[in-house]
């Protein structure tokens, strides 16, 4: 399956409808953030600086755009490096929030400020991306995803391909391995998603990190991956569906739990979210996820905060952003390739913002990282 959407026009159509969004919640600059609070009543205002996961960052510049038209006081800044980065940044309280697509792992607690809360916020497929010229379709199953990554199938042709491509002609072509270079959430769910379907090929494991076979090529954030499988014929990475669209890659069907080859998209991953456990603490794990139609490599991701906030302004300017993004900017989370949250996960999230609050004051729940 390819896709060449250009990027201006996918631009233009975010900023058309987060406008139309604006426009339609409100007049004379107030906006309904979703409980009732307009910009008017929030006057909200100084800076929010956050950090991490190059997955969800298309979503969250838009959203920053989208919200300044409700709130032009305050300023939101956010830079992809990676959820690694995010975490790191977090705990030295260099940013006011993090965006990471994997949890906090338990010995890394210690190395927090204080507690933290984890704020989903929307969800997307991780794609199989490739450069196989002459092959503009391909499936592959979870036991040859994961020969190809932990490195015993090097070549195109390899059984294995074939036998999940039956009547295809698939070339001689060296297997490049495509991988992040940097602490990446996109990684940990990947290779989540090896550890349980990549059967006895894939030996390496799972997080944000992984000691990839030799030979491969690393690259930084997920719009670095697409563009050197770009650049290398033979090429195969993983990459999340908005920079997989926008660079116009071509991407595999993945066999999911029921045996179905199934594409990437917003519904199959819809589909994942529909039936995913959600704990306490508000993580989950769509990840080769049970059911019909699902698309098995569907990826969450989070914004994690300090629960205590130094003043007033502080919470009311983190509780403004993270209500819009759990309210309206749902209602667009589409048009730049991510999937909505299911409403019950949406309402445990809504209601969590409470526990937000000015160091030394009490909480409404218990609810820590």
């Amino acid at each position: 399956m390819r896709w060449n959407a250009g990027r201006a026009k996918l631009l233009a159509v975010v900023m058309m409808t987060f406008g139309l969004i604006a426009t339609a919640c409100g007049s004379d600059d107030t906006v309904d953030l979703g409980s009732g609070a307009t910009s008017a009543e929030a006057s909200l205002s100084g800076t929010l600086k956050g950090s991490g996961a190059s997955f969800p960052d298309k979503f969250y510049q838009a959203a920053i755009q989208a919200f300044g038209q409700a709130q032009p006081n305050l300023t939101i800044t956010y830079e992809a490096k990676g959820s690694g980065g995010g975490q790191t940044d977090l705990q030295g309280q260099l940013v006011d929030f993090a965006g990471s697509d994997d949890p906090v792992k338990d010995e890394d607690f210690d190395k927090f400020a204080g507690e933290f809360l984890y704020f989903p916020t929307v969800a997307a497929p991780i794609t199989v991306a490739y450069n196989l010229p002459g092959v503009s379709e391909l499936k592959l199953s979870g036991a040859t995803l994961g020969g190809i990554f932990g490195g015993s199938i090097t070549t195109w042709n390899d059984a294995a391909i074939a036998a999940d491509n039956p009547g295809v002609t698939l070339p001689e072509t060296k297997v490049t391995i495509v991988h992040r270079s940097d602490s990446s959430g996109t990684t940990a769910n990947f290779t989540k998603f090896l550890a349980a379907a990549g059967g006895r090929g894939w030996t390496l494991g799972s997080g944000k990190t992984i000691a990839w076979p030799n030979g491969s090529t690393g690259a930084e954030k997920n719009s670095g991956v697409a563009n050197a499988i770009k650049a290398a014929s033979g090429a195969i990475g993983y990459v999340d569906f908005a920079d997989a669209k926008a660079s116009g890659l071509t991407f595999a069907a993945i066999q999911n739990k029921e045996g179905e080859f199934v594409e990437p998209s917003l519904e199959a991953t819809s589909l994942a979210l529909a039936g995913a456990a959600v704990e306490s603490n508000l993580l989950y794990n769509p990840v080769n996820a049970n059911g019909k139609g699902v698309y098995p490599i569907a990826a969450p991701t989070w914004i994690l905060v300090y629960k205590q906030q130094p003043d007033q302004k502080a919470v009311d300017n983190l509780k403004g952003w993270l209500e819009f993004l759990l309210t309206t900017g749902q209602e667009s989370a589409e048009t730049v390739d991510f999937a909505p949250l299911p409403e019950r996960l949406l309402t445990k999230a809504r209601a969590q913002l409470d526990d937000i609050v000015v160091t030394g004051a009490s909480s409404t729940t218990t609810t820590v990282g």
